[in-house]
């Protein structure tokens, strides 16, 4: 009589599953997806709406120079907090090797009027002619 044996231990898969390595790469890319965008905006700040709103492409680029007013009354130049009487020369240093000369300016809805016009103005001190109003357009 003769033993029955089986050769499935000889044959060695030796392939590489890579559907989980994809999916954890699909993951990662979603998150990075959705994370990147809220880095852009340094300061966190509930901007106005208006339904005349034009797409500014350059404001969202790393080396836009951007003003910010909080709720609170701070003054923020990119992610840094800065006093309105310094405003004016930090942005003529940002400005100085720049060919664009264009400044944004992020004011929250709840902020104080007059703080925003006290950015306005050191932004007007350095020099710049083109200031760029951030807003949002309302969802409909």
């Amino acid at each position: 009589m003769a033993q029955a044996t089986r050769d499935e231990g000889k044959k060695v898969n030796s392939d590489i599953n890579v559907t989980p390595m994809v999916d954890v790469m699909l993951v990662l890319l979603i998150i990075f997806m959705v994370v990147t965008p809220m880095l852009n905006n340094k300061v966190n700040i509930e901007l106005p709406q208006a339904t005349a709103a034009v797409v500014m492409e350059d404001a969202s680029k790393e080396d836009a120079v951007v003003v910010a007013v909080t709720r609170d009354g701070k003054t923020f130049l990119g992610g840094d907090q800065v006093s309105p009487t310094e405003l004016g020369q930090r942005i003529t240093d940002k400005l100085e090797n720049k060919t664009d000369k264009r400044v944004y300016f992020r004011g929250d809805i709840r902020s104080n009027y007059g703080k925003c016009m006290d950015a306005i103005d050191g932004i007007r001190s350095a020099g710049v002619s083109q200031l760029g109003m951030i807003a949002e357009r309302p969802l409909i």
